[in-house]
């Protein structure tokens, strides 16, 4: 199986309870508090270790808050490097309205970081990455880097014959649209992706045109996009592919694109071909999406849905 390195820049300690009502004013009374290590990267390393595959989490941890992140992390048996990082490691808070059903979700926007700190981030990265891995760069940057990091890094991954796989939002996504370096994989979901095309994507065959058009645009070599409910799309310079999402009950959507990323990845570096690394992704973000508030999907659900998730040409 080939290596798998996960780099989370702007990780968080994700908390989560409930009230009875969300209004303002009184003190609202809440539940017991639920402690997660979050943040894209470190998401996807999870999810791979319960899947039985092997992944180690680049996370850039600070102060104490990042003390506790690391130390849910080991608990969850996920081999970490720890990136000494300027500042406090954020927190977000997600509250559950039970009256209603409405997550409501606070997250803070991580310390500030210097070009400086991401010159030297990338280069530890570098370092750490063994030969011919699967790099997967997801969630949001810290305020204060540039842009083009991910360009930056991929360029960092060439003589190493690593291959990076980019899922994030934003100004940074945007910027990737317009590539220095095309990474391996480009993720994104609709609403993300029909920001970038200016347009409505209606149809499963719009959203391969444009998934196909930023791969000869030089993006990536592959391009997904997540059509929430329906699916999701892959187009390379040859192949498109649909994967049906499956049809189960919606508890919560936090986590869905960041094990979707997991079980594709792993599928990858196990050697599955791209339609059942799709198929394995898309079953494994329907798992996650039965899962209460940021409980991400279990091995045994997801190999339950791999059928439910029929892959087809688009």
């Amino acid at each position: 199986m080939r290596p798998i390195l996960t780099v989370t820049l702007n990780p968080a300690l994700d908390l989560t309870t409930s009230v009875g009502s969300v209004r303002p004013g009184p003190k609202l009374r809440c539940e017991g508090l639920r402690v997660d290590p979050g943040g894209g990267g470190i998401n996807v390393a999870r999810v791979i270790t319960r899947f039985g595959g092997a992944a180690r989490a680049f996370v850039a941890l600070g102060g104490a808050t990042g003390t506790r992140l690391a130390g849910a992390l080991a608990a969850e048996g996920v081999p970490t490097v720890a990136f000494p990082a300027r500042g406090e490691t954020r927190e977000s808070l997600a509250v559950t309205d039970r009256g209603t059903g409405k997550q409501y979700r606070f997250v803070l926007p991580g310390p500030d970081w210097t070009a400086a700190d991401g010159e030297r981030a990338i280069a530890s990265i570098a370092d750490t990455v063994e030969p011919d891995a699967l790099v997967v760069l997801s969630g949001s940057l810290p305020p204060g880097l540039p842009d083009d990091l991910p360009a930056t890094l991929a360029d960092q991954l060439a003589p190493r014959s690593a291959l990076l796989l980019l899922d994030t939002s934003g100004a940074t996504l945007s910027r990737a649209a317009r590539p220095r370096r095309p990474v391996h994989v480009l993720r994104m979901d609709e609403a993300e992706a029909e920001a970038l095309a200016g347009s409505r994507l209606r149809t499963r065959g719009d959203t391969a045109d444009f998934a196909e058009q930023l791969v000869r645009q030089g993006a990536a070599r592959i391009v997904i996009i997540a059509r929430g409910a329906d699916g999701s799309v892959l187009a390379t310079a040859d192949d498109r592919w649909f994967a049906k999402a499956a049809d189960v009950p919606v508890k919560s959507k936090v986590g869905a694109g960041d094990s979707f990323l997991a079980a594709f990845t792993l599928a990858l570096a196990r050697d599955a071909a791209l339609s059942e690394a799709l198929q394995h992704g898309m079953a494994a973000a329907s798992a996650t999406v039965m899962t209460e508030a940021t409980e991400l999907c279990s091995r045994d659900d997801a190999l339950k849905l791999v059928d439910a998730c029929p892959v087809s040409p688009v």
